[in-house]
């Protein structure tokens, strides 16, 4: 069965569309992948941190 209801777009609407859609404003994906970027960084620096500590710890108990 054959949708006769669908157009075909035109040469100008799809320029329309490639310039709409590089206006289209990308804020809340941006804002969302900064703040998960921080958590990320801060978890990594964190868990740095705690190695380190970790790791000292054992170092003093096998010395003495």
């Amino acid at each position: 069965m054959i949708n006769r209801d669908r157009r075909t777009t035109t040469a100008a609407e799809r320029e329309a569309h490639k310039i709409f859609k590089a206006v289209r404003p990308k804020e809340g994906m941006t804002d969302y992948a900064k703040e998960q970027k921080a958590l990320h960084d801060n978890r990594d620096r964190l868990k740095a941190e705690r190695l380190a500590r970790e790791a000292e710890a054992a170092n003093r108990t096998k010395a003495g």
